[in-house]
């Protein structure tokens, strides 16, 4: 990582920004370095250090006449669909028989699914 103070307008107005800059040793054996998210802002050198350097004055050049912001909009409130119908039958005395029905079904299904795997099985030993 690579910390610098850029040049603001006011000198007792001094801010730290870390950028976090990948550098990698190309195959004529310079060194090349670029920053992570800003892939426009790379630069080279002969040696690691040299190639850092340089991206310092490349990002300090380009930040000099420029600020960054964060920006915060208001997140599109979506109605989840499922909410309409969420607890509607809760208050039903048939709720409880329903969802035991539904709980039998259930079981009946993972029991032949559990038996229609035992089969597969058994017909890949037999192979």
């Amino acid at each position: 990582m690579i910390n610098f103070s850029p040049s603001t307008n006011s000198d007792s107005d001094t801010s730290k920004l870390s950028y976090s800059v990948l550098v990698a040793q190309e195959q004529d054996g310079r060194f090349s370095a670029v920053v992570l998210g800003l892939s426009d802002c790379k630069s080279s050198g002969k040696t690691e250090n040299e190639a850092l350097e340089n991206l310092q004055q490349l990002l300090r050049k380009r930040l000099k006449n420029s600020k960054i912001v964060t920006l915060e909009i208001d997140s599109p409130q979506t109605d989840n669909p499922w909410m309409k119908v969420a607890g509607m039958y809760k208050d039903n005395p048939l709720f409880d028989e329903v969802l035991a029905e539904i709980e039998a079904e259930r079981r009946q299904v993972d029991a032949e699914m559990e038996e229609y795997y035992r089969q597969i099985d058994a017909e890949s030993e037999v192979k």
